[in-house]
């Protein structure tokens, strides 16, 4: 940073805390607002960047920001990215997040840089655990509980002395002033309390008017002090806010309403087209005008057409634009930042939907400008920008009363925020449907309550997420909504699929195929048709299932919709290769390795994963074990966490049982073991039960007959616990094999 000024001892004392030979805990800086520690943090991340070849990871967590702080599930989702973890692999709980980042870390060379934590919380889960790598945690807070359990040790930073404190004023305005009394230099530093923070932007003040004496500055400074004595609180940082006003007000009227109206932003981090939006403004007068603020220090900008605000800076716009800012002028404003986010999350939605509807927002009028988006990966990067802000801009809504924004917020982002934490949709679902149960809406609660059921469904909560899902159909038939009351049927047809109740899901998407034909809906009846066929191969009707199957590929294809086309090609294989003999699967190996080449297509890598274990499996069939290894390590990589833990489970027991079928018995047993622990730590016996009945396989094939009638044992008393046909006709083979 340009203008560094002394802190030797505190880099000393990072040099000391973080360089010393073998592990060590994080070091803390600690010290006021604006006094430097994140100033100090890079600066000494810059100097010993050389010690950490693996990298550095930076996040703001934001704890003493006006708004919602960045939580450590939020930070954890954030470093899971920057380590190159794609998003459909990143789990949605916090501690599986963690576990997964720890392992990611274990023996990388890595610098963690946790800025502005407020509490041990905000800190923990974020430790890397690698024996390698370093952290610094800067806090206003002294962090005790880091301190005592995670052997942390403190860095104070202290307000600077006054000889630094001048220097820093001199290094900053030399270029442009040269005669200044050393004693005013002295005493200008005295009226910023010499917090860095402050000294820079008198200094960029002093060097913007060359002309202007020092005293001059002195002067206004005192007098706006003396303004903040008054209006402030006695707090300790109401003189720092004398040296923010007196830049403020030497914006230009254009800048100085840019400034206060980001101060209405639900967060201290955006981009220029809401900027443009909040203020009124041209997109390229939005520029000009943020480039004025930035050039004073009162904002950051930190990417190409992104800005944040320092908290305490955020604190005074939100404070200048309720006193300067008249009440309908300012609601206007924060109106249409929330339109923005509203009209532009639904293009998003719109550009990125592969099935389902998006309502059309009315609670508030379009924006001038909607950013286009020219394909699917543009809507996508701008989710990952925006995610937090849409979460924000929700709670903004409901916190300000209007609940017909904060449901259709909801509706509108919910497609958006799917990359986010579980936890924070959850979150913001739960909120926009008491507001729409406030507002009377019973169609937007029928949608939410919809998204509700979809969350739980995924966290596995098959029950929660089928009461969601009925209370939703019966509103969408109160409304006779038809559309609404088919994707909810459908839903409530996949739940039952991944229960493995087949034949009650046969039944349902029987019927939801007429309806949908019936309908003339055709992204419905290709849907309804590709579950019509996985229910119909797991209750053994696989001819059908290979029908149904077909039919559903030509209609996605003849949609244009390739993630449907890949599903259908999936179910297809799979049901083609049960009903095939074993020189007949060239069909079932072509339709999976194109299901296959749609998910890379598409950059799903979950739904890759999950064609890969049917592509594995069929080259398994075929013999050609060598390909089938290729395609199960490959669905590894891609379940390489622990929210997916069934799938990499399946993973690791189709490399066990290739292995075996090609003759390496004991490397099928090292594996199958592997797959056994992980399905015992994902508590699903159903899974664990068949990887059993497949580990006793490979160890009666190697020779170890008393261990395999054990572990059969084992097997037997969770299969007869279940009343699916695959885990009924593997429960009478394991029988078989017993003695």
């Amino acid at each position: 940073m340009r203008g560094f000024v002394s802190r030797t001892v505190e880099l000393a004392r990072l040099d000391h805390v973080l360089l010393g030979a073998g592990p060590t805990g994080p070091a803390v800086v600690v010290g006021t607002a604006g006094v430097g520690k994140t100033a100090l943090a890079l600066r000494w991340a810059h100097r010993v960047a050389a010690r950490f070849p693996d990298g550095q990871l930076y996040v703001n967590l934001r704890g003493y920001d006006p708004g919602a702080p960045v939580t450590a599930d939020q930070a954890l989702d954030r470093f899971l990215r920057a380590l190159s973890v794609p998003p459909a692999r990143i789990p949605d709980d916090v501690d599986d997040k963690a576990a997964l980042y720890r392992s990611l870390l274990a023996g990388r060379r890595v610098l963690v840089v946790l800025d502005n934590a407020a509490h041990v919380g905000h800190v923990r889960p974020l430790l890397p655990g690698g024996p390698a790598c370093r952290t610094i945690v800067t806090s206003r807070d002294r962090l005790e509980g880091v301190m005592a359990r995670d052997g942390a040790q403190r860095v104070t930073v202290e307000v600077l002395p006054e000889a630094d404190a001048t220097t820093l004023i001199r290094a900053l305005t030399t270029d442009y002033r040269v005669a200044d009394d050393p004693g005013e230099r002295a005493e200008l530093a005295r009226l910023c309390a010499r917090l860095p923070l402050a000294l820079r932007i008198a200094a960029e003040r002093a060097a913007s008017r060359p002309w202007m004496p020092l005293a001059e500055l002195i002067g206004n400074l005192r007098d706006e002090s003396r303004l903040w004595d008054e209006l402030g609180s006695g707090g300790e940082h109401d003189g720092v806010r004398a040296v923010f006003a007196l830049s403020y007000r030497s914006f230009s009227t254009e800048a100085a309403h840019m400034f206060r109206v980001l101060g209405l932003h639900p967060s201290a981090e955006f981009g220029t087209h809401v900027a443009a939006e909040a203020a009124g403004v041209p997109v390229a007068a939005a520029r000009q005008l943020l480039d004025a603020v930035v050039g004073a220090h009162m904002l950051e900008q930190t990417g190409a057409d992104r800005y944040q605000f320092h908290d305490l800076l955020r604190a005074y716009a939100t404070d200048v634009a309720h006193k300067d800012e008249p009440p309908e002028p300012r609601d206007d404003a924060r109106a249409r930042i929330l339109a923005w986010y509203l009209h532009t999350a639904h293009t998003v939605g719109t550009v990125t939907r592969t099935w389902g509807r998006i309502l059309a927002p009315d609670a508030l009028p379009g924006p001038v400008v909607v950013p286009r988006f020219p394909d699917h990966d543009a809507a996508v990067e701008w989710c990952y920008l925006e995610g937090q802000n849409l979460f924000a801009a929700i709670q903004a809504a409901d916190e300000s009363g209007r609940d017909t924004l904060t449901w259709q917020l909801a509706v509108a982002t919910e497609p958006a925020m799917r990359g986010m934490p579980s936890d924070d949709r959850r979150a913001a679902i739960t909120m926009a449907l008491a507001a729409a149960r406030r507002d009377g809406a019973r169609q937007g609660e029928g949608e939410l309550l919809a998204k509700r059921a979809e969350i739980e469904r995924t966290k596995g909560r098959f029950d929660e997420a089928a009461t969601c899902a009925e209370e939703a159909l019966a509103i969408f038939r109160e409304l006779d909504d038809g559309h609404g009351v088919r994707i909810t049927l459908n839903f409530l047809g996949v739940n039952l699929l991944h229960r493995r109740k087949f034949g009650q899901a046969a039944e349902r998407f029987e019927s939801l195929w007429a309806l949908q034909r019936a309908e003339g809906d055709l992204e419905g009846e290709t849907a309804a048709l590709f579950n019509l066929a996985e229910a119909y191969d797991g209750i053994r009707r696989h001819r059908d299932a290979v029908d149904a199957a077909r039919h559903s590929v030509e209609l996605a294809r003849a949609l244009g919709n390739r993630h449907f086309e890949l599903v259908g090609l999936v179910i297809l294989a799979r049901a083609t290769a049960n009903l095939a003999g074993v020189g007949e699967l060239g069909a079932a190996l072509a339709d999976a390795a194109r299901g296959v080449e749609l998910a890379r297509e598409l950059r799903d890598t979950r739904t890759e994963g999950w064609a890969l274990l049917d592509f594995g499996r069929i080259q398994r069939l075929a013999g050609r074990y060598d390909d089938a290894l290729v395609s199960y390590r490959r669905a590894l990589e891609r379940f390489s966490n622990t929210s997916v833990s069934q799938r990499r489970a399946w993973s690791l027991d189709g490399l066990g049982a290739t292995c075996r079928e090609a003759g390496r018995v004991r490397e099928a047993v090292s594996i199958h073991r592997q797959a056994v622990e992980v399905a015992r730590a994902a508590e699903a016996p159903r899974v664990l039960g068949l990887i059993l009945a497949n580990l006793a396989d490979s160890l009666t094939a190697a020779g170890e007959d008393r261990e395999a009638g054990s572990v059969r044992q084992e097997a037997v008393s969770l299969l007869g616990l279940l009343d699916d046909p695959e885990a009924t006709e593997r429960l009478e083979q394991v029988r078989r094999a017993l003695p």
